[in-house]
Order: C-alpha cells, then structure tokens, then sequence
C-alpha cells in the first residue's frame, strides 16, 4: 500500500467520528426534554459546543476526500473519469435526501407535505459536489492556481456576506428552490453558506496533493491548522471588529456579532490536527468501515429517528420529552443500532442489489406479458364489437 493512500485513512476517521457525533447529537437535541437545556449547566453547554462542530466537520472533509480523488486523475477536464463519478454521486445524494422525506401515506392521499421540500445536510454535500466539479470543470484548462483560488475565495465571500443574505427569506424564488437558500421555511442547512466549508475542505485537498510526496508534509501541516485554527478562534472576531472601527462598515460589527463561521473553522483545523497526530492509533477496521459506510448510517439513522416514509420514528414518540438519564444512554444504544445495521448492510450490499435487480427485472418480465396479453384481449373485445355493429365483416 503507498505510503500517499495511507494518508486517506485519518480522513475515514474523521468522518467516522462526524457521523457519529451528528447520531448522537440528532437523537439527544431531538428527545431531550427543554426542561433540561440549561446553558449554564456546563456538561450540556460543552456537549452544545461540540454539536456545532460536527456539520462543518462532515463539510469541510465531505469536500477534502471529495477533490483528493478528483485531482490525482491524470486526465484533467471532462476527460477525469472523476467528473462523471462525482456528477452521479452529487445527484444520487440528491435524489436520496428527497426519498427520505417522502411520506408514502401522504402519496396514498394524492398529498406531497411540505417538509418535502425542506432541505437538509444531504442535500447540501450533493449540491456541494456539483459546485465544485463546476469549479474544476471551468479552471481546468488554466493555469493550476486559479482552482484553488476561487475555492478559497468561495469559502471567504460565503462567510464575509453571511450577515447580509441571512436575513432574506428569497420570496421571489419558488420555495423549493428558496429553501436552498434561507432557513426561513423550515429547512435544516442552506447551500449558503455551508458550501463554504466544502470549498475550503477542497481547497485544503488540493494544497494536501500538492505536497503529498513529501517526507515533511505532516510537520508543517499540523503546526500550520494548529496556529490558524487558534487565530480563528480566539482573535478573528477581534479581528473584524476592528475593521469596523477603522472603516464604519456595519457588515464587519454583524460578522463581529455572531462570528460562528470562522469560530467553528478554527475548530475543524483543530479537529483535523488531532486525527493526523493520532492518525497511526486510527486504523482499526471497523473504525475505518464506519467512516467508509457514512451514507448508509445517515439514511438508517434517519428512517429510525425520523421515520422516513412512514412519518413513524422515535421522534414522533418522543419528541423532547426524555430526561437526561434515559436520553444518553438511548443516544449510545441509537449510535450502536444505526452502525450495526448499516454496516450489515455494506457487507451484503452487492447481494441486495443482485435481488433487488432480479426482482425488477421478474417484474418487467411479467407486466411485458401481461401488456401482451391484455393488448390481445382488447383487440379481439374491438373486433367482436364492431362485428356486432356491422363496421367489420367475418
């Protein structure tokens, strides 16, 4: 195995501990009782802080492993057997986010419900991956740093103007399309400006690639997401409100006023500086799979929790109304189902495609003949009746 492929495996581990971060965090701020969400109680606060973490995580390494295999492709442009994947993939994710919020006896009635338009994390990786091919696609035939550049300019402009188109509820746009773009509505994530977190995951890729092959790579990089996530961190909210001391532009106070953007990008640098330092105690299998296997777990975690198709999840029945000491326990057993099952699943996944293929195709068998046979039986009703009216003759 090269030693430029190994590396990938911190990356299978951060996302195995994102998803399973986001299982938690969506059972607990699902089921757990309002009574009990007290700021000031420091083991809910921190438990708060680290939920804000996990989406820019899955993001932000959503867009890294994403474009790693995008750029190590010889062939550039169109001709990147990647561009193909990576469309299929981003309109697959597409497709699977709305089927998850389709509730089939609401189809019995002829009624599509409005949370069907709502759009959420599955969604926006999809859509993600598609801007990002977009990029590639456009800058291909330029010079090499113009991909990276408008990553990071992406990233930068999504976060910067964030105060601004926040607050537009984008009323000119039919709703299914708005809802890509304010929250207004219901919808749980927005292409902006979580597409920036995939772009700087990208942008972060194509750095990684440049300097894979060197010996030193991992004792610049990690200093280097440490010191940046820190100055995130703790300085740049300083940073934007001095800005707006020296020029009166209100854009930078609002950014100063709720600087989570850059704040959890800080976090994500430190994230991944933690799994490259432990990345040699990170290769256990089943750890890795898990990372491998995340979009099966989200959509198992989402029939169990949601009830998806059904409208019927422990969150119908439980909605806010569990105490601390049955939600964590509840949160951990969730965490160990969804795995479970998901990974039973990826192990006979080839198995259920091959059946549900032969059963598809048994099925179109049947109604070719069946269309054969009551094509047959119209025809000859038809003759019999004009026979009777006199229009045809024996």
């Amino acid at each position: 195995m090269s030693n430029s492929k190994s590396r990938l495996f911190f990356l299978d581990a951060i996302r195995a501990w994102a998803i399973l971060m986001m299982l938690q965090g969506h059972f607990i701020d699902g089921l757990l009782d309002n009574a009990f969400r007290d700021n000031s109680n420091m083991l809910f606060s921190t438990w708060k802080y680290f939920r804000g973490i996990t989406a820019p995580v899955f993001f932000t390494v959503s867009g890294f492993i994403f474009t790693f295999l995008l750029i190590r492709s010889k062939q550039t442009g169109w001709s990147n057997p990647r561009v193909k994947k990576g469309i299929k993939r981003g309109l697959e994710l597409l497709v699977i986010a709305y089927l998850l919020r389709i509730n089939i006896f609401g189809l019995f009635k002829g009624e599509i419900y409005d949370s069907f338009y709502l759009v959420d994390v599955l969604h926006c990786i999809g859509l993600s991956i598609l801007f990002i091919i977009g990029f590639y696609i456009l800058t291909s035939a330029k010079q090499k740093w113009i991909f990276p550049t408008i990553l990071l300019t992406t990233t930068l402009l999504l976060f910067i103007f964030e105060p601004m188109y926040k607050a537009s509820s984008f009323e000119f746009l039919p709703q299914v399309f708005a809802n890509y773009l304010t929250k207004a509505n219901g919808s749980v994530f927005t292409i902006i400006p979580w597409l920036g977190y995939a772009t700087i995951g990208s942008f972060m890729s194509v750095i990684f690639s440049k300097y894979q092959d060197s010996k030193n790579l991992y004792n610049y990089i990690v200093p280097a997401y440490i010191a940046t996530g820190l100055t995130l961190i703790f300085l740049s909210s300083d940073f934007f409100l001095s800005i707006y001391e020296a020029t009166g532009i209100q854009l930078f106070q609002s950014i100063f006023n709720n600087n989570y953007l850059f704040i959890r990008l800080g976090d994500v640098l430190l994230v991944f500086s933690i799994f490259i330092v432990l990345r040699k105690f990170l290769m256990n299998a089943t750890w890795l799979r898990i990372g491998q296997s995340t979009l099966s777990i989200y959509i198992i975690h989402f029939i169990i929790l949601y009830g998806s198709f059904t409208g019927v999840g422990l969150y119908r029945f439980f909605h806010h109304s569990l105490n601390p000491y049955l939600v964590v326990p509840g949160a951990i057993l969730f965490m160990i189902a969804s795995t479970f099952f998901a990974l039973k699943y990826e192990n006979h996944k080839a198995e259920i495609k091959a059946n549900i293929h032969s059963v598809l195709s048994t099925t179109r068998i049947y109604l070719e003949q069946f269309a054969i046979i009551a094509f047959e039986v119209l025809k000859s009703a038809t003759e019999k009746v004009l026979r009777v009216l006199g229009l045809i003759k024996n």
